[in-house]
């Protein structure tokens, strides 16, 4: 298997992904699956601001599992922060993929001078946490009843990794 830089190409995978996501989990906090049009505009936002979308893909280009950041909080003095979501194929959970694609993500995000990567987990997702935990990212609160799905309330654990960039911050 390899890592690439998802285009558009990979927008069926990745909408089966987040759609499976969204209809049998508590990853996401959303009701309805996505559509090809909601993922076009997703595209267009990541590349817009320049967010990789990292997949990884096995030797018949088959995408077993993705991740992406994107905008924290949309004021100026959050553009070194981002929120960052990962996601692997329901058929390649459990082979350490999730853990390799974290280590892609924080890569770019230290190529791209962030300094701040934010998780934003369901508190019940102890595979998610202790991924997080193993890359080093920090346990930074949770926000109890966050979200209401599958009629329970969903308590929303945040986790963040402080990463060495920019050596120089500014407020331009």
């Amino acid at each position: 298997m390899h890592i690439v830089l998802c285009d558009t190409s990979y927008a069926e995978p990745i909408l089966a992904i987040l759609n499976d996501a969204i209809c049998h989990s508590t990853a996401l906090y959303d009701y309805q699956p996505r559509t090809m049009s909601d993922i076009k505009t997703w595209f267009s936002v990541k590349a817009q601001h320049h967010y990789p979308i990292i997949g990884l893909v096995d030797d018949h280009n088959t995408l077993l599992g993705f991740a992406t950041y994107g905008t924290f909080r949309a004021f100026a003095a959050y553009k070194y922060t981002v929120e960052h979501s990962l996601y692997v194929h329901k058929d390649y959970r459990g082979q350490g993929l999730g853990k390799v694609l974290l280590a892609e993500l924080v890569k770019h995000a230290t190529a791209q001078n962030k300094h701040c990567l934010v998780a934003g987990i369901d508190a019940a997702n102890t595979v998610s946490i202790a991924l997080h935990q193993q890359a080093g990212f920090t346990y930074c609160g949770t926000i109890k009843q966050a979200g209401y799905k599958f009629a329970q309330w969903l308590d929303l654990d945040c986790y963040q990794l402080l990463l060495p960039t920019p050596g120089e911050p500014n407020e331009e």
